[in-house]
């Protein structure tokens, strides 16, 4: 286990470092804000995260994965399939839970709330894909725990998903310009900075699309992808038109933001 701590820690350290290059050196939008004030917020808000699962949950998806094994929890562990597919639809599975997850955030108020804190983020960089509420981060590692226990895949599946979640969350996040072609061919296979940055749109039309975090094909299969936003990704806005000022989001401000601030009109079951 310590050694998945470490390879995860790799992978995060070394994407992060790299996303962060390519910010600065093809930067897809200017900020609109200091981004010196951003970052301390966001990464207070990130490093409260992991506290916050591991003071909740005594086991992480690996972890599970292994016990599930061990006591044969899950139907994957029943049917006796190749190890190989057990891992591909192990994966595919547990991508299409984070998807239908993110949905439940936008269309149930009181999880509209928490996820508000996401949304809230006047920039949109590599920061914002991890910058979450941690009450929001312990309800998605406990449907992800469960989804694990009931399925039953492998523990290699549960931990590239969870790498690739993470780098993915941070890539599709990115403030990074990609050219045309490029981004075209990747997003048939890849969540690109440009398929997701329309989700951060303050159009909520716009906001209630392109929910998926790795692979592209639940929004097309599903009826919620959508190309572009209608003013360009230059000129689109980003957050939420009740949160316009960045002196009212401050780090203790966001953290109570569920609780106190106005959710608006984007939860799905409003229109």
């Amino acid at each position: 286990m310590d050694n998945v701590v470490a390879l995860r820690l790799g992978f995060f350290l070394g994407s992060f470092t790299l996303i962060a290059l390519l910010e600065r050196v093809a930067p897809r939008r200017p900020p609109t804000t200091s981004k010196m004030r951003r970052w301390s917020i966001n990464l207070l808000i990130i490093a409260l995260n992991p506290l916050s699962v591991h003071l909740v949950f005594p086991v992480l998806p690996v972890g599970m994965a292994l016990l599930a094994e061990q006591r044969q929890w899950g139907l994957l562990n029943h049917l006796g399939l190749p190890f190989w597919l057990d891992v591909v639809i192990g994966f595919a599975v547990l991508d299409i839970s984070i998807y239908l997850q993110h949905v439940l955030h936008h269309a149930v108020p009181a999880l509209w709330r928490l996820h508000m804190v996401h949304h809230a983020d006047l920039d949109y960089d590599m920061t914002t894909g991890l910058r979450f509420h941690p009450i929001e981060i312990v309800i998605s590692m406990g449907i992800k725990l469960m989804t694990v226990a009931v399925l039953g895949p492998p523990a290699l599946a549960v931990l590239l998903f969870e790498i690739a979640l993470n780098v993915g969350s941070m890539f599709n996040h990115g403030n990074i310009r990609l050219p045309i072609p490029v981004d075209r061919v990747l997003r048939l296979f890849f969540v690109t900075p440009d398929m997701h940055r329309v989700h951060h749109s303050v159009i909520i039309r716009e906001t209630n699309s392109n929910y998926g975090f790795n692979l592209p094909w639940w929004d097309r299969l599903l009826g919620t992808y959508k190309d572009q936003p209608e003013k360009g990704h230059d000129g689109m806005t980003i957050g939420l038109s009740q949160f316009r000022d960045p002196n009212g989001l401050t780090f203790p401000r966001l953290l109570i933001l569920p609780f106190v601030g106005d959710p608006g009109g984007v939860p799905i079951n409003r229109h």
